[in-house]
Order: structure tokens, then sequence, then C-alpha cells
């Protein structure tokens, strides 16, 4: 029987789920191999042909380390909270579960007919309370511990606890707030809970602050920077102000130096692991303190001092050296001091300034270098070093979360400071030798001398920097300082699709539910908006308090809660004791191969790698890095087809349509048209005309009898009508057939243009390798007979290429290597069982069906392909020990002689003139002389 791939595909799918086939085993003896790909979240137009390009190359990987002996484990969920569906849920009333549900099942339908070799037992669901029950235990861990600075490492709020009760702050080096008091242990002794509790949230790794974010009115929600751009939402393209809100944030800058340094031990791509080392931003320089002109604090009394402390602001430079060329300060627009600072004279313009800088978002603001603004508070200060008096700005390039708010301005040292400088007309007090420019200024390699630099004149950088920050310290005003451009992370969302947080307010501070009060379930509500006094939605729910009184938190946590830790619940998703059992962390410990999009680079990546060092710091991780290897697939991009209609002569469409070629001729608009309809970039007009009504009586100029498209690569998506159905493909072609055509387009990592036109070929070559198995009158039929040579060199030279390409995830250059060998092999009429079960093998982690169904028709067991054994590879059979040798006769080449590499002369002569058809070249002549150059050519003259 010919290739019949959907009856083929079809029952192998149902054998594998019947069967359970690719569940992992708990704890096996095989060494572990743990694949995972970036789970999805489940939009409702499913998959299209670029989705799965990531998931198809960890399926080869998977089913390839099966068959290398490995116990692997290749997992696949949802990330099923999420903006979209709520979106969906606020303008038609459904809830969002129902929508995502629905999603979900198309996305399983697809997933199944491609062949995925998926744990299904292990799926998970972040939005389903029994996965987000452990995301809500892991946020209390977070909220009941401190970052410990002594010990590099987070531990439980009661070791703090305990060192107030034995020692007040004095010995305590954590990583906090900047407003914590200083106490001693009968201090501590005589707060009350609720301020013991104000003062623990100071150092809680998750807790609650006033924080400048992205809100977003039009959606009623809080966004990340990386779903605003140019201060719009994303999803909707409303607009974003910058404004100030009580957030819960997470305090990830305590590990930023693990963050960095585990960077160095990981297979990552360079580009992600440098996005994330300048997210991150480490700093070494010197926090400054300049006294604010004429303004003192109130009196504090304590028992070590009753001195007055005067008003200041602290800046952090990474160019201390610099200090005596500061003519001006800024503040960032959202700094808590601004409006305190503003002199009246000012007011009015400060007040403008900052309703036009709440219009950009944060990212805008940094990566706008071109524009100068700012406005004058009407406030100086002193520098501490020179004494001298400077005027106080604000201005957008300063952000109030990064160091202290405020950044010290040096005209001759910095470019961007001098293009402030010189367009607000502030002074520029030249500090270095007159010679240098601004921008060998800024290089502190290059040493100049000093120059109004007071006491660091005639000395090198080094020298300056070292004595400067001794003598800033010993005068309490500043001091060296590493600082971080990373900030904490904004910890929740003023939506209802999310998890709850399990956290419960009396007299206005945070408390834990009780862990066997978990799941806090997500709440039902009437309506998906904010209430009409601005709440969250969650602010809708009916009788939904804590012991009946206490109000809930009524933010939700962002996306990339869920995602920051599943890849733990998928090592044990179903045990309802522990997120993980100790023993199946400590069998499977981490991901050895990660695939997913290089988009997450400071988001998800970066946040998983925090929430996973918390983890270890508190012994339930193994490992310090959570994913060994990343690999980040390239883009599909579309191929769009376009029509040309013909507009009249005062510029008005027409109904006439030209074909591509011929459209110079005519004044066109180019016309996306749905690349379902096109075939091999011919149009199909029946199928046009019924496409859209207006397109009903089309009219068409056609070159050669058929209508030619235009061609463009672009982004695939539903607006450009070049979105290929995976599902239209593989009824056409199979699912094998897809699964080879995607790593036959090229480079997994690289982007590359999706064209059906090709994928007919892959399809051949499939019915091909089928043909092999059978004869002319498609029966099953092979030989036992022993393989030659030759058979054996192509087997070989197969098993080397494929095993060496997907070791380098060289996916695409093995779909080649395929063809050339099934074409070798039938070319050989090869028939052998045992080079055929081998190829079977071979081949199966990139086409599974056809090979199962060949795999049972050689006398196998069904399903135990899977788990068979890659064959191996001999180098022997790679070893020529024979050669076609070109036999000329007077120069002119007649025929080729196979002979082995062993031959001497005498011997090769007497076989030569022993061969029929050498003799029929001679015509009863006799050589002359016979020229031999062993591995080269046999030349005869006669």
């Amino acid at each position: 029987m010919d290739y019949q791939f959907k009856e083929i595909e079809k029952k192998w799918q149902k054998f594998w789920a019947d069967n359970q086939t690719f569940k992992a085993e708990p704890n096996s003896e095989k060494p572990k191999y743990y694949v995972l790909d970036m789970f999805p979240y489940p939009s409702g137009a499913g998959l299209h042909v670029g989705h799965p390009l990531g998931y198809i190359a960890s399926d080869i990987f998977s089913r390839y380390k099966r068959l290398k002996g490995f116990n692997v484990l290749h997992p696949m969920g949802y990330d099923s909270f999420g903006l979209p569906a709520e979106q969906y849920a606020i303008q038609t009333g459904q809830h969002p579960a129902i929508t995502t549900e629905a999603n979900i099942a198309t996305y399983r339908r697809q997933l199944d007919q491609i062949g995925f070799s998926f744990d299904w037992s292990r799926e998970v669901r972040t939005s389903e309370s029994s996965y987000y029950k452990w995301t809500q235990w892991i946020f209390m861990q977070l909220f009941n511990s401190w970052y410990n600075i002594e010990n590099d490492r987070a531990e439980d709020i009661t070791t703090l606890i305990e060192k107030f009760n034995a020692s007040g702050t004095a010995d305590v080096k954590a990583v906090c707030d900047d407003d914590v008091k200083s106490f001693l242990p009968s201090d501590w002794a005589t707060f009350s809970d609720e301020e013991r509790q104000e003062e623990l949230l100071k150092y809680r790794l998750t807790y609650l602050k006033e924080s400048t974010v992205n809100w977003c009115p039009a959606l009623g929600t809080v966004l990340a920077n990386d779903e605003v751009k140019d201060g719009f939402s994303e999803r909707g393209g409303h607009p974003v102000e910058q404004k100030k809100m009580m957030q819960w944030s997470m305090r990830i800058t305590a590990y930023a130096d693990r963050l960095l340094q585990g960077l160095d031990t990981i297979d990552w791509p360079e580009p992600i692991k440098e996005m994330q080392r300048n997210w991150i931003g480490k700093s070494v320089g010197a926090s400054v303190k300049f006294a604010v002109d004429n303004s003192q604090l109130a009196v504090e009394e304590t028992e070590n001092s009753n001195l007055k402390t005067e008003k200041y602001i602290e800046v952090f430079t990474t160019r201390v050296d610099t200090i005596f060329g500061v003519s001006y300060l800024v503040l960032a627009p959202e700094h808590e001091w601004v409006a305190e600072l503003t002199t009246p004279a000012q007011k009015q313009d400060v007040e403008n300034y900052i309703a036009q800088t709440k219009k950009k978002s944060e990212l805008d603001r940094m990566a706008d270098t071109k524009t100068v603004s700012g406005a004058f508070t009407g406030t100086y200060v002193i520098n501490p070093v020179s004494g001298e008096r400077v005027q106080l700005w604000i201005a957008d390039y300063v952000l109030a979360g990064y160091g202290t708010g405020a950044v010290m301005g040096v005209p001759s040292g910095d470019q961007r400071d001098w293009l402030f400088a010189t367009h607000f007309n502030l002074p520029i007090i030249q500090i270095l030798d007159a010679q240098q420019n601004i921008d060998e200024q800024a290089d502190p390699t290059k040493e100049g001398k000093y120059i109004n630099s007071g006491f660091i004149n005639g000395l090198t950088y080094k020298e300056a920097v070292d004595f400067l920050n001794n003598w800033l310290e010993e005068k309490g005003v500043g001091k060296a300082k590493v600082n971080f451009r990373q900030r904490d992370a904004i910890f929740g969302r003023q939506r209802y699709w999310g998890e709850p947080i399990p956290v419960y307010f009396k007299d206005g501070l945070p408390y834990l539910l009780k862990e066997e009060e978990l799941p806090l379930i997500l709440p039902e509500i009437d309506k998906y908006l904010p209430t009409e006094t601005g709440e969250p939605p969650l602010g809708r729910a009916e009788d939904w308090k804590y012991d009946g009184k206490y109000e809930y938190e009524l933010s939700t946590m962002p996306g990339w809660a869920g995602s920051s830790w599943y890849w733990y619940r998928y090592m044990d998703a179903n045990n309802n004791a522990d997120f993980a059992s100790k023993e199946a962390i400590d069998y499977w410990k981490d991901v050895d191969l990660y695939i997913g999009g290089s988009e997450h680079a400071t988001g998800h990546l970066l946040y998983s790698r925090f929430w996973n060092k918390f983890l270890k710091d508190l012994g339930y991780a193994k490992e310090e890095e959570p994913f060994k290897k990343l690999i980040n697939q390239g883009m599909i991009q579309g191929r769009s087809n376009f029509v040309y209609r013909i507009n009249d002569e005062q510029g008005k469409p027409t109904n006439t349509y030209v074909s591509a070629g011929l459209r110079k001729e005519y004044n066109t608009t180019a016309l996306h048209v749905d690349v379902n309809i096109v075939e091999n970039d011919t149009l199909d007009l029946n199928k046009f005309k019924a496409w859209r009504e207006e397109y009903a009586h089309a009219e068409f100029i056609l070159e050669g009898g058929k209508y030619v498209c235009g061609v463009e690569v672009e982004k695939m998506s539903k607006s450009k009508f070049n979105v290929v159905n995976p599902d239209d493909l593989i009824e056409r072609y199979g699912a094998d057939t897809l699964r080879m055509y995607e790593m036959f387009l090229g480079p997994l990592e690289q982007s590359k243009p999706w064209n059906t036109n090709g994928i007919e070929g892959v399809f051949k070559f499939l019915r091909k390798f089928w043909r092999l198995f059978h004869n002319e009158a498609w029966e099953f039929t092979v030989s036992d007979a022993e393989p030659t040579k030759a058979e054996l060199k192509a087997l070989h030279k197969i098993i080397k290429k494929v095993q060496d390409d997907i070791e380098r995830f060289s996916f695409n250059t093995s779909v080649s290597s395929f063809m050339i060998a099934v074409n070798e092999l039938t070319d050989l009429k090869c028939n052998k069982r045992s080079i055929l079960q081998d190829m079977v093998v071979i081949l199966s982690p990139y086409a599974p069906h056809i090979c199962e169904e060949l795999w049972v028709q050689l006398g196998n067991e069904a399903g135990s392909l899977s788990y068979a054994a890659f064959p191996t590879f001999n180098p022997e059979h790679l070893v020529e020990d024979e050669f076609a040798y070109p036999v000329s006769i007077n120069g002119k080449m007649k025929m080729n002689l196979n002979l082995s590499l062993t031959l001497a002369q005498p011997e090769v002569e007497t076989i030569l003139l022993a061969n029929e058809q050498f003799q029929k070249f001679l015509d009863d002549k006799a050589p002359k002389k016979i020229i031999f150059v062993k591995g080269k050519i046999i030349n005869v003259v006669v």
C-alpha cells in the first residue's frame, strides 16, 4: 500500500496517548535529561506555522536522547493567566476561564496532531487553583524572608527577629529599604506588634511600597515596561502615564551580583547574557551627599546625638574625580522632595514639566538621548568638596527608581551634561587639562592633569578616586559604593485574571494567610472592570473578606509569577503536599535544554533565575541556575502575496487586477491577498472571487494564461493575510512532512521566511523512504541478506551525520542528508532489513509516525521504537578500500573500473586485460604501455 499518512498518523497519535508512551520515569536508574519549552499563552487564534518551530526542535532532541538511553522529561502546559482573556471578558462578559479553556482545547488538538512526545501526565495550567496554590506559597516564603548580606543568601525572617532581640540593628547587614530605623534591643522590646510589622516590612523580600508605575487608565491596570511602547500600551494602543501607587515589589536587587555571576556558568546565547548584564547594570563608584542650601531638618533626639542634621540630596556617581566640575544637580520629576524644594516662583514651570513627563514611559525616557528638557526648582545645593553653590533642576532623563533619583551634572566630563548645560546656559567648569576634549575627559584611562580641582590637582585618576572616597567617608558626606541599574520588581496588577495575593490587611498592615488556608481562590465578580471608586476588579467581589472582616489584597500577581517556577511543578505535577517533592527535585535537578523566544530575555528569564536562587537559599532547589542550556529559535516570517488593482485616470480604484509582471504598464495599488488561495505565487481566480464579496465580479489581466502575485517577506499576521495554519498543511501532507519541512527551512536560531512552495519536496522524500520497504505492487518486502559495502557505507554516513547534527542542533542539515541517503539506497536497490531498520531509528526523531509504522512492519513490538537504541557508528565502513578508476585509451576517457586500493600495477594490468568491456575498446589492438597511478587513473597507450 502507498504511503497513507493520514491513517498512519492518527493511529500512532492514539497509540501514544492510550499507552502514555512518553511518560517520564520517576527516579530512574537511567541518566536524566530534562527538555523544556517556554510554555505558551493559549490565544484564541491557535497555532500558525511559526509557533511549532521550537517545539519540533525540542521534540527531535527529546526523542534522540531517549534513543541514546536517557530518561527524558519533556513536559507541556499553559501560561493561562493573562490580559488578552481578561480584555475579551470585559468586551463580552464571558468569564476568562471559559475563553481560556476553549483556547487550550484548540492548542492541545494542534499539538497532538503534530506528534510531539510530551509527557501529558504532567500538564500544568497556571490558572488552576491546584497550581497557583504553590505560586501563592512561594510568595509567602518570600514575604517571610530577608536577605542577609553577611551570608549572601535569603534567610527566614525569624533569624532577623532574633538579631533584633539580641542586639537591635547593630549587627544587621541586610538588603532593605533606605528608611529603616536604628534601634537597641530594648527599643525593639517596647515596639507594639504594629510597629514591629511595619519595620519588618522594610526588610522582607516582598513588600509594599509607593512606587512610580506605568498606569493605563483604559485597561485599568499597571503595565510592565515591556508592555509599553512610545507612551502607549502594546495591547490596544491606549495612553499610559506615570503614577505613584502602593505596590507589591520583590527585592530582586538583593540577587543582582549573583544574577551577574551566574551568567558565566550557563550555556546561553551571548546576546541574551549581555542584555541581562546591561539590565542589571553594575556600576562601581561613590555615593555623595549635597546639602540643600539654607534647609534644616527637625532636631532628632537620640541617645547618641542631639545634633541637627542637614537636609541633603544623595547622588551616585561613577566619576567621583569630576566632583569639582559639578555645575548643577538634577532630580527625577517624581522625586519625593520636588514639591518641597520648588520655590514659589518656579512652581508653575515645575508642575507643567511634571505633567509633561507623566505622558512618557520609563523606557521612552531612558531611550531618548537627544531631547534636552528640564525645569529649575529655584533651590541650590552645596558641593560637599568644593563648597560651591549649584542649581537644583528636574529632568526626565533621571528616574526616581534608579539609584537615588538624583544625578550630578558635570558638563566638562559628560556629553549629555554638556548639552543640558549649554541648552540652559549653565556654567561649564573645566576640570581636566584644556587640551583634552569632552569625549576624552569622560575616559578615565586617558590621564590628563586635573585643573580647578582643589586637592586632587596633579593626581592620576586612580589616586584621585581613592583619595576622594576616603575623604568623603572621613567627612561623613559620602563613601565608595557599588550601584545597580536594576530595580526591585513590581509584583502586582490591577486586574482580575491573575493569581490572588494571599494577604489580608489589619490596621493598614499586610498579614499572610495560613499555609493550610491555601489556595486563596479567585472569587466570582459581576464585571471585569475596576470599581466605580477606582479599586481593582476584585473590589467587586461580594463578601470576600478574611475571617469575614479583614480586606484581602485586591491586586493580583503579574503575568510572570506563574512562569517563574513552573519547571519544578513538571517534576512532580500531581503532588498535593509540596510544590515538588525533594526526591523529584534531587533527581531532575534542573533543566538541561530550554528552547524559547529571545523576547523573554529580561523578563521571564531574569525573574525565573531570581526565584530559583531564592528557592535554593531556602533549601528547596538543588541548583543555583535553573536552565543549563538555552536556545532561542528564530522567527518564521510570513511570505505575503499581493494582487494589483488598477486605478482609473482619476486615481479611483477599479475592479480589475493585473498580473505582477504587467503592473508597471498601469497605475496600480498593491493589496494583500490570502496566501492560502495562492499556490506557487499563482492566484486561484475562483477562490479569490469567493474570498470577499467585493471581489465577486473581479476581472483580470493575465500573463501566460495565469495571474502571478507579488511577493514580500513580512511578519506573519492576520492583517497581512499571510498566516499559514498548520492544520491545513497536515491535512494535505501530514505531520511528518510539516516537522521535517520546518527544520529544512534553515538554521534553528535564524529567522527565515515561510514558503509553502517547497513542502512538496519533503513529502516526496517520505514517499521515497516508504518505497524502500515496498515492491512495485506496494507490498512490504525486505530481505534478510547481508548488506553490501556500499549499503553499509551509506548507512554509517547518515548515522554519523545525524548524530553530529542533532548534538549541534543543526537540524536543517540533517534533513538534506536524509534525502541524500535515501537516494543512495534507492540507487543501490537496497531492501536489506539490517540497513532499513537502522534507517527507521535514525529518522524517527524527525518523522516519528511513518517510522513507528515501518518499525512494526519490520516485526518489532508496537511503540518500542521510542526506546530503541540509536545505531552505533562504525568508522570502518567509511574507510575507502575500493576506487572507481577512470580508464583512458590514448588520452580519451572510455570507462570506470572498480578495483581494490590494495592492488599493485601487475595485478591491475591482469584484471584490466581480462575485462570484456575494455577489450571491445581496444578493437583487437595490443596495448603498448599501461600507465597506472594508484587511487587516481589508468591510462593505456595503443
